[in-house]
């Protein structure tokens, strides 16, 4: 979810509608060949040069959030880890996936004493949240991630670690690009002397650029019931798509045509009449009811250093214990069903006393025992698949000037959202050159298409956003360099009637149990409800202690048993 999830996912290869393995130009991910391609082009190389420190930006203090009621219910869930009665014999569980998910499922075991051991398939951390550093030492990511007000858990997890200095807080805002005016903005500016919803009626009230003022009041009118309804309004609405429920509320097209498009895109990377409205009316509750819900942040440099590796200390130094280049080829059974180990492709065998995947729902699908397919817990996991998604990033011999310290929505028929990076990130900063990372989305039909081809198509949309600085045949500013990451399966498609087949945390398989964005958590495809899912995870675990250590024997209480 770029801006109410993440934006970008493990990869997983497809071809005709179906996984397929990769023969080359990939990197593996859990024993099956991946679809993450990073390709650079170059016109002119440049090397960052060593200088003195210095301060490159200047952002917005960070919000008061401590005292709303999510912040402090976010707050208690992870406090009953840190107070939770130290076990007499701390529980091995063995997880896979060093996404977000897993990494707070290992990071809240640890708090409440238990060893961790978290086995990620890959060279880097952070799944959705990856990033690469090329040859020159500019950095390129998996997605555009964008931290919300509205993430309690998250902002709590800033704050356990003693990072919450990392984050770059923008202006509160939402600025969209004009199709019908190229080159121009239209802004919804939240004022901070409001409450929550005031100051978000106020935003929507005081911008007539985009819609206008029947517009208004029939789109409010159409909002009535889910306010009067609350969630369990919201819940109900999962079997429309946002198109039809637009229309059966008698809200007119052109707000769909002209605000609902780009929030779409940028929430699922999916259009309006693909995208469940019950994943529109979650994200307006907590903007709309949070005074600081729609305040944004950007992590002020690549993720896997900048908030992966402090989880991971943390880890270590509970005890715990993580390992990269760990990639799981089989889930293998005991004659009751229950998991015995997990098999890696290296032939080394780990076994634990509880079992977790924290790894996107379509790589848990492929591999699924056959024995448990039929089970109606896994047999719904049919329906959420992983939607393609790509992570575009273009480095420009000149600073741009038509552009903002913010994310930006783009509206435009190709790309969902993009930012400056080299203004809105401390590491990525360049007072002489922009580097826009923009998503590409809906990305279905280009997913296949070759770097290039996306490069040209993004360029044309560029020329429409820049008209006066950037023209798709490079005769303005030029293309020092790009990385084009394709992410056949992101986060899982929020399509109607999706809802009943989101899994709980603990599955029917004693022991065995999920974490992900795509389990039961009330966040849906995000960051937020990757660090949610975790910190539910983890209570199953703590809830089910004395089931586990019952049917755990001496050898397996006291160390995780390796056998090659």
């Amino acid at each position: 979810m770029v801006v109410f999830g993440n934006v970008s996912a493990a990869n997983l290869p497809y071809q005709n509608g179906f996984l397929k393995a990769i023969s080359s130009g990939g990197c593996d991910l859990m024993g099956h060949r991946s679809f993450k391609i990073s390709t650079s082009f170059k016109t002119t190389r440049r090397r960052r040069s060593a200088g003195p420190l210095q301060v490159v930006c200047v952002d917005i203090p960070r919000p008061e959030l401590e005292n709303t009621v999510n912040f402090l219910e976010a707050a208690s869930l992870s406090a009953s880890f840190r107070s939770a009665p130290r076990p007499a014999k701390p529980l091995k569980v063995v997880i896979a996936g060093a996404g977000l998910a897993g990494l707070s499922t290992a990071k809240y075991l640890a708090d409440a004493g238990h060893k961790p051991l978290l086995l990620e398939a890959r060279d880097v951390l952070g799944g959705k949240i990856a990033a690469w550093k090329d040859e020159d030492g500019d950095w390129y990511e998996t997605g555009l991630h964008i931290f919300f007000g509205a993430y309690p858990n998250v902002q709590n997890l800033f704050g356990e670690l003693g990072i919450n200095d990392r984050l770059q807080w923008k202006e509160h805002s939402m600025i969209f690009a004009m199709p019908s005016k190229p080159g121009e903005f239209s802004r919804f500016d939240f004022p901070d002397v409001l409450p929550a919803p005031l100051n978000g009626i106020w935003a929507i009230l005081r911008n007539n650029e985009m819609l206008t003022w029947p517009e208004k009041i029939k789109f409010a009118i159409g909002l009535l019931p889910a306010m009067v309804g609350g969630q369990a309004y919201v819940e109900a609405q999962d079997g429309l798509s946002v198109e039809q429920w637009m229309r059966k509320q008698g809200v007119p097209d052109r707000v769909t045509d002209e605000v609902f498009i780009a929030m779409s895109k940028a929430l699922n990377f999916i259009n309006p009449d693909e995208l469940s409205m019950q994943c529109i009316l979650i994200a307006l509750n907590r903007f709309l009811q949070e005074k600081h819900g729609s305040k944004m942040a950007f992590l002020d440099g690549n993720p896997p250093e900048r908030l992966c590796m402090p989880i991971v200390e943390h880890i270590r130094s509970l005890g715990g214990e993580v390992r990269l280049n760990s990639r799981i080829r089989k889930i293998e059974l005991e004659d009751d069903g229950t998991v015995k180990s997990f098999l890696l492709t290296d032939g080394t065998t780990i076994q634990g006393d509880a079992y977790v995947f924290a790894t996107p729902v379509d790589i848990l699908k492929l591999l699924l025992p056959d024995s448990w397919k039929e089970i109606p817990y896994f047999k719904r996991l049919e329906k959420l698949v992983g939607v393609p998604v790509i992570n575009v990033h273009i480095w420009f011999d000149k600073k741009l000037k038509n552009t903002y310290d913010h994310l930006l929505f783009s509206r435009s028929n190709l790309l969902s959202v993009y930012a400056d990076m080299s203004l809105t990130c401390k590491e990525y900063y360049d007072p002489n050159r922009s580097m826009l990372e923009l998503v590409f989305a809906p990305a279905e039909e280009w997913i296949s298409r070759s770097d290039s081809d996306i490069i040209d198509a993004t360029m044309k949309e560029l020329e429409r956003l820049f008209p006066d600085e950037i023209a798709a045949d490079q005769s303005k500013a030029k293309i020092l360099k790009y990385h084009v990451v394709k992410t056949p399966r992101s986060v899982y498609k929020t399509i109607p009637d999706c809802e009943p087949c989101r899994p709980l945390q603990r599955s029917p398989i004693k022991g065995f149990y999920l974490a992900g964005d795509y389990t039961k958590q009330k966040y849906l495809a995000s960051m937020e409800g990757a660090v949610l899912s975790g910190k539910f995870c983890s209570q199953s675990i703590l809830q089910d202690y004395e089931l586990l250590a019952a049917s755990s024997g001496p050898q397996k209480l006291s160390e995780t048993t390796l056998s090659t």
